[in-house]
């Protein structure tokens, strides 16, 4: 009998005589099958089987005798019309009818097979006993291969028909249909799969194994073609990786979950955002029935379902998630990094974000609940030079921020891991948590410059207010520091104390804050204890730097919490009377002391700075012993700023001389040259401007003659800001009549100088001095002669009106420019932080070789000689010269000859 004819015969037979032949037609028909190369033939006999001989098989033989022989060559079927497929897909065309109906018939034969293998899948569900994966692995096996073939190539298709796939779109829907009926039906069946801890294999482990993997990648492929295959798909995952936990637990492919999971939610999220985005278009607000919004809410739902099944498998699976943790971390930051406040957050509907907002914050404050006491989490957050943009910034305070608001909650263990740091040298490197929160926090200047904002505490009786987000940082950070326990507080100093140190600004203003607050919440002994420590600190400070500028400002304040019997024990350990204290001195405010302290440290101060300006005046008076008398001039400053009781009228006459003193010995090349000396003319200048009311009129009229040659050779800028404090301040006293005609017709030219310098810092306070001067001068002519220049007039006039020079820019090209600004002031404080740690303070810069006295009188003469030829040649340049001026300087010629000529004399 032929093939054909035994399969004709089978078909005909009834239910009652396959179940007979059973054992002796199947082998045969199976033989016929696998000789087979017919596709037509093959899946006839599929379907004979199928129909005629499966319903009479045991469960626990269908492995055995049909499903291994037979679905093997059903595959490589399979993987042929596919092939061929391919082969002709380039070809399409409506004109080419031949091998559009070939192609349609072929894709037709695939379906027919996945119709198989549902009814086969089917049949394997109506079982009633219990399943194992032994029963279903040549099943299983080729289920999943037929479908991720198929999905590719419907995810593929507008690629593979090159812009004909309208010609086979109906088809391949029949077909992508019936693939996901067959996965349906299959994950149903999986669901029944029974693993057993004491009956189950190690090859039924790895084969379940080996099916979630294959279900991983189905749904990699199928992400983004039917949003509810894809959910269901994961929903499975997720229930069977639970369901056998037990035995799968570390055979699981978790960074795979994990990374998959991570994936969609951020595509569905971003989807969200475009969705919403689309929404805020004029055409479309107020639809609630637009395209748009519909796909806003079906994405939502999406998202919504993505990252709960996250919280869930990360809670079941967390001991498992080392290596996921970079992820999860990551998929964290990129979250909030595009969620209000975020200055990356796109525009939205207030209505879009408060139902984003529902899903989530809340989902991602759940995933870091269940990780803070993870090892592997902290130290992925917590890890010292994490590499991400500067974009993340921001979204890593606000993770930290949550992290530490959860803290106090937390076990004594999970605490230490957070505060401490590393505890073990071959750990890891793992920052104290704020530590870290203050490298982000000054990484964040563009949310600091906006500022961005974020909501306030509630108070009882009002509604939440919000705030900056430097106020939100320190209202947490002072939280959080009633919250730990005391033994966290040597970390607490460190990271303090350290964010002080450091060259950027605003952090040290942070650190300064949360440190003040300490000191009021602590115990009075703990804030004497601080000052004593940071008072040691600035001593030891050389030079001008940060470093002195920030602990400075803490200590100031600092000083104001102290109490007063602490107080005079500070004043007794850092006496005033002692010189090498006034460089603590110069920097606190004398009102911050109780007031039966003010008047004799006010005294002392201005005694002790006094004599070591006088000790520098009869000895050397070398630049190199400059900065002493600069920390006396200063330590006197901070006194005439507090104008406290004890400035008497006496020691503001012993100030005033021994400014007068001094001046003497500065020279106009000095100050262009020499660091030291630039600190000295602007002490000097600031302090004539504090006092200017005793001072003699002798010492105006030398330093605005001083002025008026050394302005115009541009000094640096803390030079000019001096000397207008004290331009400013002339306003306040009246010139003698016995220099007016040498101080008044210099302020013209020395304040219109001023004002039309291009620094806006320089012109800002030229502005204000020059307002305060003529609204207090009674030399009122002065003022219309300033303002000559046109473009000067109109600055004063605007400055006046408090007409504030704006600019149209739009947000985005706000924070464009701000991105900008944060990546310059990343390198400029980075160098700062570089010479810090390689180089000491500026000094004065290197000159010759020590000269012996009788050399040091020569050099200063000279020295000044050439400057006041140097004012000569400038003053030539300016305007006309006296007929005199000639005849004088030919007998200056001649003087100069004279000492040549004797000098060259044996």
């Amino acid at each position: 009998m032929s093939q054909n004819s035994t399969i004709d015969e089978v078909c005909q037979w009834n239910e009652e005589m396959c179940r007979k032949m059973l054992k002796t037609a199947l082998p045969e028909l199976i033989s016929i099958y696998q000789c087979s190369e017919s596709g037509s033939k093959l899946l006839r006999s599929l379907k004979i089987f199928i129909d005629k001989f499966l319903p009479h098989i045991r469960l626990s033989e269908i492995e055995q005798t049909f499903a291994s022989q037979v679905l093997p060559k059903a595959m490589t079927l399979f993987d042929e019309l596919a092939n061929e497929v391919t082969q002709h897909t380039g070809g399409l065309s409506s004109q080419n009818t031949g091998l559009q109906a070939a192609l349609r018939n072929t894709i037709q034969f695939q379906i027919q097979i996945l119709e198989i293998l549902v009814n086969l899948v089917d049949h394997m569900c109506k079982f009633e006993e219990v399943l194992a994966l032994k029963n279903i692995h040549s099943l299983s096996l080729a289920v999943i291969h037929v479908l991720k073939n198929t999905f590719y190539h419907c995810k593929e298709s507008e690629t593979l028909y090159s812009g004909h796939l309208d010609l086979v779109a109906d088809i391949l829907q029949s077909l992508f249909k019936e693939a996901y009926s067959l996965q349906k039906q299959f994950m149903e069946l999986l669901d029944r799969i029974v693993l057993e801890s004491a009956t189950s294999t190690n090859e039924d482990i790895e084969s379940m194994v080996t099916v979630v993997h294959s279900v991983l990648e189905i749904c990699s492929v199928i992400s983004k073609m039917d949003h509810a295959l894809h959910a269901n798909t994961w929903k499975f995952l997720i229930k069977i990786s639970v369901k056998h936990r037990a035995l799968l637990e570390d055979k699981l492919p978790h960074d795979g979950l994990v990374a998959g999971l991570c994936e969609d939610i951020l595509y569905s999220f971003n989807s969200c955002l475009h969705f919403a985005e689309q929404m805020n278009q004029p055409a479309v607000v107020g639809n609630g029935n637009s395209v748009d919004c519909k796909l806003f809410q079906k994405t939502l739902k999406l998202c919504r379902f993505f990252t709960n099944t996250l919280v869930h498998y990360v809670k079941e699976f967390t001991d498992f998630l080392s290596t996921s943790c970079r992820l999860l971390h990551h998929l964290y930051l990129q979250m909030y990094c595009k969620f209000p406040p975020s200055i990356n957050a796109p525009i939205l509907p207030d209505g879009s974000y408060d139902q984003i907002a529902c899903i989530v914050p809340v989902a991602l404050d759940a995933l870091v609940s269940q990780l803070m006491s993870y090892r592997p989490f902290t130290e992925m957050v917590l890890q010292d030079n994490l590499d991400f943009c500067s974009e993340l910034a921001f979204p890593q305070c606000l993770l930290l921020l949550n992290i530490m608001d959860k803290l106090p909650s937390q076990s004594e263990v999970v605490q230490s891991l957070w505060c401490s740091g590393n505890q073990i040298s071959e750990e890891k490197t793992r920052l104290p948590l704020l530590h870290s929160l203050f490298l982000n926090f000054k990484r964040c200047h563009a949310e600091l410059s906006l500022p961005a904002q974020l909501p306030g505490v509630m108070s009882k009786g009002q509604a939440q207010q919000s705030v900056s987000l430097y106020e939100y940082v320190c209202t947490h950070l002072c939280s959080f520091i009633t919250s730990i326990s005391a033994s966290y507080f040597p970390e607490l100093e460190c990271s303090l104390l350290d964010a002080v140190l450091s060259p950027y600004e605003l952090t040290a203003l942070l650190a300064s804050d949360t440190w003040c607050f300490l000191a009021r919440y602590g115990s009075a002994d703990l804030c004497a204890h601080h000052v004593s420590l940071i008072a040691d600190l600035v001593k030891s400070c050389c030079g001008d730097c940060f470093q002195l500028f920030h602990l400075s400002l803490l200590l100031r304040r600092l000083l104001f919490l102290m109490a007063a019997e602490h107080q005079v024990i500070f004043v007794k350990r850092f006496s005033p009377k002692e010189a090498s204290n006034l460089l603590l001195w110069r920097q606190v405010s004398i009102k911050a002391l109780a007031p039966e302290l003010q008047r004799p440290i006010t005294s002392d101060i201005i005694r002790t700075a006094i004599d070591q300006c006088r000790r520098w005046q009869s000895g050397k008076s070398s630049l190199g012993e400059l900065e002493h008398v600069n920390v006396a001039l200063a330590a006197l400053l901070a006194v005439c700023h507090a104008q406290g009781e004890g400035l008497t009228s006496e020691l503001q006459l012993a100030i005033t001389e021994t400014l007068c003193q001094i001046w003497s010995f500065l020279t106009v090349e000095q100050v262009l040259s020499q660091h030291c000396v630039q600190q000295t003319m602007a002490l000097v200048l600031s302090l004539v401007a504090s006092l200017i009311r005793v001072v003699g009129v002798a010492l105006i009229s030398q330093a605005v003659m001083f002025l008026s040659f050394l302005l115009p050779l541009n000094p640096p800028d803390h030079v000019r800001l001096a000397a207008l404090d004290f331009l400013g301040s002339l306003g306040m006293t009246v010139i003698s009549p016995d220099v007016q005609g040498t101080v008044l017709p210099k302020l013209p030219c020395l304040f219109g100088l001023l004002l039309a310098d291009q620094s806006w810092l320089i012109l800002q306070h030229a502005l204000q001095g020059f307002t305060r001067f003529a609204e207090e001068t009674c030399h009122e002519e002065v003022v219309p002669q300033s303002l000559v220049s046109g473009n000067t007039k109109s600055k004063v006039v605007s400055f006046l009106n408090k007409q504030a020079i704006t600019t149209v820019e739009c947000k985005e090209l706000r924070i464009e420019r701000m991105k900008q600004e944060n990546t310059a002031l990343e390198a400029h404080f980075s160098s700062l932080s570089q010479c810090a740690m390689n180089d000491t303070a500026m000094q004065p810069s290197a000159k010759r070789a020590r000269k012996e006295p009788r050399e040091e009188q020569y050099e200063t003469a000279l020295e000044t000689a050439e400057n006041v030829f140097k004012t000569l040649q400038n003053l030539l340049k300016q305007e006309p010269t006296p007929h005199w001026v000639t005849v004088r300087l030919q007998a200056l010629q001649e003087t100069i000859i004279a000492l040549n000529s004797s000098k060259q004399e044996p």
